[in-house]
């Protein structure tokens, strides 16, 4: 049975700027029927609770079930509440940092990336991804076995020299391959990128399978003086034999598509 998902990123809410392409991201959802909704962090600005409020209220108003993850920009900006009070208004709001969902043929695991003492950087540490790894081998045959983290493995071409991949993403990577994840989706770096594993690791014996890599552009622009930065979102499709990665870009009126890529399952 063929499963589609919607992924948005980097809303920025919060940052004082009306949040247009609403009317049209329900118009693209209502065509294209999607079962479930991945966002991958930085969903607020400050990390303020208001802001986050706000990013859910928008979130759920689309209507379908959310996943989300936390990015840099949803903890407290300012000190101490960084450190005292890190997740406290995520988990009022979204709940686990770490979520879990297992439906209508697919599973996603999400994994908390953000460290307080990292401005962008973003890591993962041993104990929560051998546990998410254990949640993806336990997945049914068949199943879509999905990551959804906030920081990219694989940084698409333009201005991403800044922001740094996710820390120790070969050994993060290598633990992917070992548990049978299908399919990493993140956000962080405001464009689309999206790779097959095998596109530039070495194919081993051991290792043929393959995991693919998908960063989505980010919706939000807290960064005004960048006014060619894309703003858009991918969809995932996914049967027992492809995967097919379709990214869409507002054009200030509808989200368009502007590419799309199919890769072959397993």
């Amino acid at each position: 049975m063929a499963v589609r998902i919607l992924h948005l990123t980097d809303l920025h809410m919060g940052h004082g700027e009306a949040w247009e392409p609403l009317a049209a991201l329900t118009e693209l959802i209502a065509q294209l029927e999607p079962r479930l909704l991945l966002a991958t962090g930085d969903l607020a600005h400050r990390g303020r609770l208001r802001e986050l409020e706000g990013a859910a209220s928008l979130l759920t108003s689309l209507g379908l079930p959310v996943v989300a993850v936390p990015g840099n920009h949803d903890i407290p900006y300012t000190f101490p509440g960084r450190f005292t009070r890190t997740f406290e208004a995520w988990e009022e709001v979204f709940g686990p940092t770490e979520p879990v969902h297992a439906a209508d043929g697919v599973v996603v695991v999400g994994l908390n990336s953000v460290r307080p003492w990292r401005q962008q950087g973003g890591a993962v540490d041993d104990g929560p991804l051998q546990e998410a790894m254990q949640r993806v081998r336990e997945a049914p045959a068949g199943a879509l076995r999905v990551v959804a983290v906030h920081h990219h493995l694989a940084a698409p071409p333009w201005r991403a020299a800044r922001k740094r991949p996710l820390s120790r993403r070969d050994h993060v990577l290598r633990a992917f391959l070992e548990a049978g994840v299908d399919l990493v989706v993140a956000g962080h770096v405001h464009q689309a990128g999206v790779a097959d594993r095998r596109e530039f690791r070495a194919i081993e014996e051991v290792s043929r399978r393959s995991i693919v890599l998908a960063t989505a552009p980010g919706l939000g622009r807290p960064r005004p003086h960048r006014k060619e930065e894309s703003r858009g979102l991918n969809v995932y499709e996914a049967d027992d034999a492809e995967l097919a990665i379709t990214t869409f870009a507002w054009d200030g009126l509808a989200f368009e598509e502007v590419g799309r890529r199919t890769f072959l399952r397993g």
